[in-house]
């Protein structure tokens, strides 16, 4: 089988049905972002943020103008939806989203970062080329085929979520202990009908060794027209079970909407038939192509650029030593969808060598209470926290036995204990070292004490 070839043409409905799935979609998660009052509470109130590598520079808007954002998502979902001033709508949606998401890493998840390279893609790709208002009022050009490549790099960042999830949970937390779904699923055991089965030790076996398959090998049943039906069968019924059991949100139907990009050119010409002849769509001239040779080739040869970063990517890891999930280098962007589940406590110290004297902090007087989940069991911010205390502290007054002293330079230190998937708590980080006084880089973190299985 031929697979993202330059050349072969392809019928441009399935871009067309993906466009409007996705619109609808981010749409609805702005809306309900909004309504749930997060923007407030992740964007406004804290004083802090843990901001990303390279991009710490990247900052909240002062108080309320933080909606400005997620206004500008919804107007960009909009021209997303009807295809009006569309590659506009979608750069100010990719642009939009992903500044909000880079603001700070305690609200990483998957999933955003998927939405993030899905719009980005969107920019590049032919959307708007029919059942669009570009073609409808401002005459755009209507066409009727398209290079397959535009319909297959969406089906790769597809693959890319699944076969990585796969591959992640190769592991023997997963496999063999059940971990951590035996912690989460038996949380569950006063629930209605299913929880005293979710107590069982065997049905988290039988959760996690299916979903170890399922997230392997779906895709290339959803790749075959013999198995794609009861292949996406599999989809809708995994999804909801899991989007029962676990609060993440809209991803499950984030997932179940955009796979349809692997049902055939016949199903989704289907759709956009019916759709024309429910609003009597009509445009008097179409032509057979869309993309001239020399543009199919720079965007043909960009995508090959970004396949190959995407699967780089998850794969930085193995560029450290030490226990992945223990010291989380290389564990962002990767794919690593619900594979462990970690607890900490974090006890931090502000030490004036002046004086000798010594402050111990109160973590939740600079930061939210997801914030110091977060921060206490991640060690790249454990230092940017430990930084922020620096300068927090710095020429402040420390009292100490009735006696008022200027702290010139303090130093910022820490113990930290924390328990990887019902393992019992061991020290990440000693008192002994001055965290204050390390980089915030890639580097690898050789001042972590070791992981004891």
């Amino acid at each position: 089988m031929k697979y993202f070839t330059r050349n072969e043409q392809t019928s441009i409905a399935p871009l067309i049905v993906f466009r409007l799935i996705f619109g609808l979609l981010t749409l609805f998660g702005t809306i309900r972002f909004l309504s749930k009052g997060w923007v407030d509470e992740m964007y406004i109130q804290p004083d802090f943020f843990f901001g990303f590598y390279g991009l710490e520079w990247v900052k909240p808007l002062a108080g309320d103008w933080m909606y400005l954002p997620f206004i500008l998502m919804i107007l960009g979902s909009f021209g997303i939806i009807f295809g009006l001033f569309y590659r506009l709508a979608a750069a100010l949606y990719f642009l939009s989203f992903t500044y909000v998401e880079l603001l700070d890493k305690t609200n990483y998840l998957n999933h955003y970062y998927f939405v993030s390279l899905v719009a980005f893609l969107m920019i590049w790709l032919p959307a708007n080329k029919d059942f669009s208002l570009d073609v409808a009022w401002r005459k755009k050009k209507s066409f009727v085929s398209i290079p397959k490549f535009n319909i297959q790099i969406l089906q790769f960042q597809l693959a890319c979520v699944y076969v990585f999830a796969g591959i992640a949970k190769l592991n023997s937390d997963w496999l063999f202990e059940a971990q951590p779904l035996s912690i989460w699923l038996s949380s569950h055991g006063d629930m209605p009908v299913l929880g005293e089965l979710l107590k069982q030790k065997w049905v988290a076996y039988l959760f996690s060794w299916f979903g170890c398959i399922y997230d392997l090998f779906i895709v290339f049943f959803l790749l075959m027209n013999r198995t794609r039906p009861i292949a996406y069968f599999f989809v809708i019924a995994f999804h909801l079970l899991t989007a029962y059991l676990f609060p993440i949100g809209v991803f499950p139907y984030v997932m179940i909407s955009l796979t349809l990009i692997f049902f055939s050119v016949q199903f989704h010409e289907k759709i956009i038939i019916f759709l024309k002849n429910k609003i009597s769509y009509r445009v008097e001239k179409k032509y057979n192509t869309v993309i001239t040779e020399t543009r199919s080739k720079n965007m043909f040869y960009g995508f090959i650029f970004f396949i190959l970063l995407q699967i780089a990517i998850p794969f930085r890891h193995i560029l450290y030593p030490g226990e992945l999930f223990w010291n989380e280098e290389g564990f962002r962007f990767s794919w690593r969808v619900m594979l462990m589940h970690k607890e900490g406590l974090a006890q931090f110290y502000v030490h004036d060598s002046k004086t000798d004297g010594e402050i111990e902090v109160i973590n939740s007087d600079y930061l939210t209470r997801k914030q110091e989940e977060q921060m206490s069991t991640q060690s790249d911010m454990l230092i940017q926290f430990a930084h922020h205390l620096q300068q927090e502290f710095k020429d402040k007054s420390l009292k100490i036995n009735n006696r008022t002293y200027q702290i010139k330079n303090p130093t910022v230190h820490a113990d930290v204990y924390v328990t990887l998937n019902g393992r019992p708590s061991q020290l990440m980080i000693s008192k002994n070292v001055d965290l204050s006084s390390l980089k915030y880089n890639l580097q690898h973190r050789n001042w972590l004490e070791n992981f004891k299985d």
